[in-house]
């Protein structure tokens, strides 16, 4: 675990009092029925949960195919021995 400084956790303490003041003071502007549409959604955005994780894929595949113009050149045939007369 990390060790934090007074004077950071004082900081941290500062911001998240900060943070909590602008959201009070943004529920108390916005009207009560939108309030309350908003808190709906945010209560079934939280009951749906994570979204789940994608399939494993096999090493080394990469998940799009390359773009146009981008992929490997095929080797090239040796047509000719290396030998010159």
């Amino acid at each position: 675990m990390a060790k934090h400084s007074k004077a950071e956790r004082a900081r941290r303490e500062q911001e998240h009092e900060a943070v909590q003041r602008i959201e009070s003071a943004w529920q108390a502007s916005v009207p009560p029925d939108r309030a309350r549409e908003f808190a709906k959604a945010v209560e079934e955005a939280r009951a749906r949960g994570p979204l789940e994780k994608p399939p494993d894929m096999a090493p080394g595949t990469a998940p799009r195919p390359p773009r146009p113009g981008r992929e490997p050149k095929p080797k090239k045939e040796a047509t000719s021995s290396k030998r010159r007369y």
